[in-house]
Protein backbone atom coordinates (compact mmCIF):
# COMPACT_ATOMS: atom_id res chain seq x y z
CA UNK A 1 0.00 0.00 0.00
CA UNK A 2 1.29 3.28 -0.21
CA UNK A 3 2.95 4.74 2.14
CA UNK A 4 0.74 8.07 2.46
CA UNK A 5 -2.52 6.11 2.08
CA UNK A 6 -0.94 4.28 5.89
CA UNK A 7 -0.40 7.18 7.02
CA UNK A 8 -3.83 8.11 6.75
CA UNK A 9 -5.39 5.38 7.89
CA UNK A 10 -3.25 5.67 11.12
CA UNK A 11 -4.53 9.12 11.65
CA UNK A 12 -7.56 8.37 11.32
CA UNK A 13 -7.29 5.86 13.93
CA UNK A 14 -5.35 8.89 15.81
CA UNK A 15 -8.11 11.06 15.65
CA UNK A 16 -10.35 8.47 17.03
CA UNK A 17 -8.22 6.93 19.81
CA UNK A 18 -7.58 10.61 20.97
CA UNK A 19 -11.31 11.01 21.56
CA UNK A 20 -11.04 8.33 23.39
CA UNK A 21 -8.49 8.96 25.51
CA UNK A 22 -8.99 12.62 26.50
CA UNK A 23 -11.88 11.77 28.81
CA UNK A 24 -9.23 9.87 31.02
CA UNK A 25 -7.07 12.50 31.19
CA UNK A 26 -7.16 15.54 33.00
CA UNK A 27 -5.31 19.79 33.12
CA UNK A 28 -2.19 19.54 31.37
CA UNK A 29 -2.75 15.81 29.63
CA UNK A 30 -6.13 16.62 28.77
CA UNK A 31 -4.72 19.81 27.04
CA UNK A 32 -2.28 18.14 25.21
CA UNK A 33 -4.62 15.14 24.16
CA UNK A 34 -6.61 18.30 22.79
CA UNK A 35 -4.19 19.42 21.03
CA UNK A 36 -2.93 16.35 19.35
CA UNK A 37 -6.54 15.36 18.49
CA UNK A 38 -6.57 18.81 16.28
CA UNK A 39 -3.08 18.16 15.05
CA UNK A 40 -4.47 14.79 13.93
CA UNK A 41 -7.12 16.14 12.52
CA UNK A 42 -5.32 18.65 10.02
CA UNK A 43 -2.55 16.07 9.05
CA UNK A 44 -5.60 14.07 8.24
CA UNK A 45 -7.27 16.36 6.23
CA UNK A 46 -3.36 17.06 4.46
CA UNK A 47 -3.05 14.15 3.56
CA UNK A 48 -6.02 13.67 2.08
CA UNK A 49 -5.03 16.02 -0.26
CA UNK A 50 -2.05 14.76 -0.97
CA UNK A 51 -3.08 11.64 -1.93
CA UNK A 52 -5.67 12.84 -4.50
CA UNK A 53 -3.03 15.00 -5.69
CA UNK A 54 -1.96 11.75 -6.75
CA UNK A 55 -4.75 11.02 -8.23
CA UNK A 56 -5.89 8.06 -5.70
CA UNK A 57 -8.72 8.05 -3.47
CA UNK A 58 -7.65 8.78 -0.17
CA UNK A 59 -8.83 5.70 2.27
CA UNK A 60 -11.76 6.04 4.41
CA UNK A 61 -12.05 6.45 8.11
CA UNK A 62 -13.61 3.15 9.61
CA UNK A 63 -16.40 4.02 12.04
CA UNK A 64 -14.93 2.63 15.19
CA UNK A 65 -11.12 1.06 16.08
CA UNK A 66 -10.79 -1.52 18.12
CA UNK A 67 -7.86 -0.64 20.85
CA UNK A 68 -5.07 -2.36 21.86
CA UNK A 69 -6.12 -2.48 25.68
CA UNK A 70 -9.21 -1.59 27.62
CA UNK A 71 -8.60 2.57 28.57
CA UNK A 72 -9.77 3.20 31.97
CA UNK A 73 -7.16 4.68 33.64
CA UNK A 74 -5.26 7.95 33.15
CA UNK A 75 -2.22 5.77 32.84
CA UNK A 76 -4.07 3.74 30.26
CA UNK A 77 -4.56 6.68 28.13
CA UNK A 78 -1.25 7.88 28.67
CA UNK A 79 -0.23 4.36 27.31
CA UNK A 80 -2.49 4.78 24.37
CA UNK A 81 -1.55 7.94 22.76
CA UNK A 82 2.25 6.48 23.06
CA UNK A 83 1.02 3.46 21.22
CA UNK A 84 -0.68 6.08 18.74
CA UNK A 85 2.22 8.32 18.42
CA UNK A 86 4.65 5.10 17.68
CA UNK A 87 2.50 3.73 15.69
CA UNK A 88 2.54 6.83 13.36
CA UNK A 89 6.24 7.45 13.69
CA UNK A 90 6.60 4.14 12.24
CA UNK A 91 4.19 5.01 8.83
CA UNK A 92 6.12 8.80 8.44
CA UNK A 93 9.26 6.48 8.45
CA UNK A 94 8.15 4.39 5.42
CA UNK A 95 6.90 8.38 4.36
CA UNK A 96 9.93 9.50 4.26
CA UNK A 97 11.93 6.38 2.79
CA UNK A 98 9.34 6.67 -0.48
CA UNK A 99 9.27 9.92 -0.96
CA UNK A 100 10.99 13.05 -1.83
CA UNK A 101 10.81 16.99 -1.56
CA UNK A 102 8.38 18.31 0.06
CA UNK A 103 6.67 15.17 0.80
CA UNK A 104 9.44 13.96 2.52
CA UNK A 105 10.50 17.04 4.29
CA UNK A 106 6.66 16.93 5.44
CA UNK A 107 7.22 13.28 6.83
CA UNK A 108 10.57 13.85 8.50
CA UNK A 109 8.93 16.79 10.00
CA UNK A 110 5.55 14.47 11.40
CA UNK A 111 8.45 11.75 12.03
CA UNK A 112 9.93 13.91 14.69
CA UNK A 113 6.37 15.71 16.29
CA UNK A 114 5.52 11.60 16.58
CA UNK A 115 8.96 10.71 18.44
CA UNK A 116 8.80 13.63 20.52
CA UNK A 117 4.93 13.35 21.41
CA UNK A 118 5.53 9.39 22.56
CA UNK A 119 8.36 10.53 24.35
CA UNK A 120 5.87 12.87 26.52
CA UNK A 121 3.24 10.74 26.17
CA UNK A 122 5.55 7.37 27.25
CA UNK A 123 8.41 9.15 29.56
CA UNK A 124 11.30 7.71 27.88
CA UNK A 125 12.31 7.41 24.72
CA UNK A 126 13.83 5.10 22.33
CA UNK A 127 16.85 4.51 20.08
CA UNK A 128 15.11 4.45 16.48
CA UNK A 129 12.39 6.47 16.68
CA UNK A 130 9.54 5.66 13.74
CA UNK A 131 11.73 2.22 13.23
CA UNK A 132 10.47 -0.32 16.47
CA UNK A 133 12.16 -3.58 14.87
CA UNK A 134 15.95 -1.29 15.44
CA UNK A 135 15.24 -0.88 19.04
Amino acid sequence: MNPLQTALENEHAAVYGYGVLAVRLAGAQRDAARNAFDTHRARRDILIGLIEEQGDEPVAAAPAYALPFPVATAADASRLAAHLEERLGASYADVVQASSGDTRRTGLEWLTDAAVRAVRWRGTSVAFPGLPERG
